[in-house]
């Protein structure tokens, strides 16, 4: 069995709607593309080796096409590496609409997508879940991941899909390397499924200071 990975940027208050551009997700949202004033070759180095070892993708329909239009002829230049990667590896969309799957190698997970998602992980060492909101809340939902990949971002924009909706259940996560902060602020954690739901305490109690939470 492989590892299903996803890979998330958000900013401060977890919104991590249309990172790359403002045509990625436009409907509400004026701040599409707030992640490219923020790159910067620290961030490029940590995204470019958690993608070392994929061999799938693992993509929301929206993501799929914004993808599907972009990778295919990209190959040759500056994002050239990536574009060789995700063309050659298959693609899985989950959708409950038509997708054009032309794009080499791509197939549609069928309607029971938590069965589907197990059979590609079965399948595969290493899936990578980009981007997907959607997606991320159900896998969320059925703690269907592995490795979650969080870029912080230092903005707050207070409007947009938050990485955790309403997908989020009670979870446990290990951190799996110390934060690492770019020279711009951003902080990436990476974190893996634990087991257990969170527990809780009492911060008031005798040698345990005080709880300031309310």
């Amino acid at each position: 069995m492989g590892l299903i990975d996803i890979e998330l940027f958000a900013t401060l208050d977890l919104v991590g709607q249309a990172p790359g551009g403002p045509d990625e997700d436009p409907v509400g949202f004026p701040f599409g593309g707030w992640q490219a004033p923020l790159l910067d070759e620290t961030a490029g180095a940590q995204i470019a080796a958690a993608y070392e070892g994929t061999d799938a993708l693992l993509l929301g329909r929206r993501t799929y096409d914004i993808f599907a239009a972009y990778w295919p002829r990209a190959e040759g230049g500056q994002d050239g590496g990536f574009a060789a990667l995700f063309n050659r590896i298959p693609k899985y969309v989950a959708s409950r609409g038509r997708p054009d799957l032309s794009w080499a190698g791509s197939t549609q997970l069928g309607p029971d997508l938590a069965a589907a998602v197990r059979e590609v992980r079965d399948r595969h060492e290493q899936v990578k879940v980009v981007g997907s909101l959607d997606l991320v809340q159900s896998l969320l939902r059925e703690k269907l991941f592995d490795r979650l990949d969080l870029w912080l971002h230092p903005i707050v924009l207070g409007v947009g899909k938050k990485v955790f909706a309403g997908g989020a259940v009670p979870t446990n996560l290990t951190l799996l390397a110390p934060p690492a902060a770019g020279p711009k602020g951003t902080v990436h954690l990476r974190y893996g499924l634990a087991g257990g739901t969170p527990a809780t305490g009492d911060m008031s109690a005798p040698g345990r200071g005080l709880g300031t939470g309310a």
